[in-house]
């Protein structure tokens, strides 16, 4: 089944964003590997596509996991949360309609 991960940001979390970037896209880069990935990005904290300094306010990760259980241990997992990015994380199943 899809789950939708949402990680929102403590304040100011560009500079521990940054720190640890390549080790979350790479966790993304697997299940995208693996056929289990529809989409992820972050929120930015502006109306901008790159929103510089302002940096983001959290992100959305769609997956596919066995369970929901298997989805939160992911999530739980992530280097966002060990680095400190993520003040919480939501895991909720997310069924696709369209396209």
């Amino acid at each position: 089944m899809w789950y939708a991960i949402v990680g929102t940001d403590v304040p100011d979390s560009l500079e521990k964003r940054k720190a640890v970037r390549p080790a979350h896209i790479e966790r993304l880069q697997k299940l995208l590997g693996e056929g289990r990935l529809l989409l992820a990005g972050p929120f930015p904290a502006i109306d901008a596509e790159d929103p510089g300094p302002a940096g983001f306010t959290g992100s959305l990760i769609l997956a596919e996991f066995p369970s929901l259980a298997d989805a939160e241990a992911w999530a739980k997992d992530d280097p966002y949360v060990a680095a400190g990015v993520y003040a919480d994380v939501s895991v909720k199943p997310f069924r696709k309609a369209l396209p």
